[in-house]
């Protein structure tokens, strides 16, 4: 230190220096960002699985006998009689005719709820085809009309 006057050692005589190749490509790629995408999709197909089971979506009674709020709509009601026949509310409707008809009526309600009335003696098979009609006729919310009388399967003891 002579003088009072201090150097500065290394820093290029002010020159900046050059990077090598800057105008060349990064030739590392950062695959943080993929995995998290991937990690994030992961996720997404393990919650989403088990909701695309193929089914037709009933909500069926509970166990407990309550009654059911009102609404502002009278329910509409399909009836299937011990002869075959299926009815809407009280008018007869042949099955060619079945899932047109329910779309007409959807498109006018605001509610998609039907309630499902079957006589005892129909075979299963029979119910579940016009719960598919029901489902493809635009009504999601199937409720299944039984008699309050059945049997209680050991629950009364």
């Amino acid at each position: 230190m002579a003088g009072g006057v201090m150097k500065k050692s290394g820093g290029g005589g002010g020159r900046r220096r050059r990077r090598r190749g800057s105008s060349a490509s990064m030739s590392e790629i950062n695959i943080t960002p993929m995995v998290d995408i991937m990690l994030v999709l992961l996720i997404i197909f393990m919650v989403a699985a088990p909701l695309l089971t193929v089914g037709v979506p009933i909500e069926l009674p509970k166990t407990a006998a309550n009654a059911l709020p009102t609404e502002q709509e009278e329910p509409l009601t399909v009836t299937l009689t011990a002869d075959g026949l299926v009815m809407v509310m009280t008018t007869e409707v042949p099955e060619a005719e079945l899932i047109p008809r329910l779309r007409a009526i959807a498109a006018e309600r605001t509610s998609d709820k039907i309630f499902l009335r079957a006589d005892g003696s129909l075979p299963y098979e029979r119910v579940a085809q016009v719960m598919g009609a029901l489902n493809a006729g635009g009504f999601s919310n199937i409720g299944l009309v039984t008699d309050g009388q059945g049997p209680d399967f050991g629950a009364g003891n």
